[in-house]
């Protein structure tokens, strides 16, 4: 950085010394670099909390509505997934996924791999809004849909989280799903509650039966780990959270798409008329802003 900073000072000297204009789309350029860098620092020096520097675990859960809802949700994730691929070094997985019986998904779990993935997206966490003309209405007529999004850690393993064998229900069952890029149907589905804090995982991810107990074992220690931060920052454990009603007075964002566009943090007024390319996944403005939460 500070030589970035000299080489910009020094051209800058030079082109008042010499009155030499020519070199000032070189200044501009090396200017951009170093705004560019100034900013990637200023941001990992936000992410300094205990976990922010792990993978994360994304689920994503339609709320109440059917059809309207469950599309809601597959939007979502599609909308991560898609962040995840336009990353370098990132790779979206999707660990489980419920089907609705008309169109969307009733819930799913993705892992999202790269540095520092939770320190992005934990503020992710929290019910996202939709407005708009429902394609599933004949009348046309405005709909408002909600899902929840939970972001936790995949803790490592020099992190260690105590579960008696005990405190465990471990159900398998045949896994069901649309197949295609992003995940591998299996007959091997793991689902296991951690019964004291009543925290359920699921994972279909792998044909083996013994890789998604591994998988669903990592995510159930997450949870709890994620929990025992929640409290220790004196914010609402996961339990009391997952209590909340899938609905009003709970969103954290807003996405209109009818009869205007616009999508906003309802935490701190950010705010975009750009909702296409958000729901592609053009979500970093919104995730740099709310590092500052």
């Amino acid at each position: 950085m500070s030589k970035l900073l000299s080489e910009s000072d020094e051209i800058y000297n030079f082109i008042l010394k010499n009155k030499d204009n020519s070199l000032i789309d070189e200044l501009n350029k090396e200017v951009l670099i170093t705004l560019k860098l100034s900013d990637k620092i200023r941001y990992l020096n936000l992410l300094n909390d205990e976990a922010d520097h792990f993978n994360a675990f994304l689920e994503i859960h339609a709320g109440a509505g059917g059809t309207e809802s469950q599309d809601w949700a597959e939007m979502l994730q599609r909308m991560y997934i898609r962040w995840a691929d336009t990353n370098e070094d990132c790779q979206a997985y999707l660990l489980q996924e419920t089907r609705g019986e008309e169109a969307g998904i009733k819930s799913c779990t993705l892992k999202i791999n790269m540095d520092y993935s939770y320190g992005w997206l934990k503020k992710e966490s929290g019910i996202h809004r939709l407005v708009r003309i429902s394609p599933f209405d004949s009348n046309k007529r405005r709909h408002t849909s909600f899902a929840s999004v939970w972001v936790y850690p995949e803790i490592d393993d020099k992190i260690e989280v105590e579960i008696k064998d005990s405190d465990l229900r471990i159900d398998t069952y045949r896994a069901s799903g649309a197949g295609g890029q992003h995940v591998n149907k299996t007959d091997s589905a793991v689902r296991i509650t951690h019964l004291p804090t009543n925290i359920v995982v699921q994972c279909q991810s792998d044909r083996s039966q013994h890789k998604n107990r591994s998988n669903a074992m990592k995510m159930i220690k997450s949870r709890i780990y994620e929990a025992e931060l929640q409290k220790r920052k004196e914010s609402e454990n996961i339990k009391n959270k997952e209590k909340k009603d899938i609905g009003w007075g709970h969103q954290i964002r807003s996405y209109v798409l009818h009869p205007y566009k616009l999508i906003k943090d309802l935490r701190n007024g950010y705010e975009t008329s750009n909702v296409n390319d958000v729901l592609n996944g053009k979500i970093n403005n919104f995730l740099e802003n709310s590092l500052t939460l």
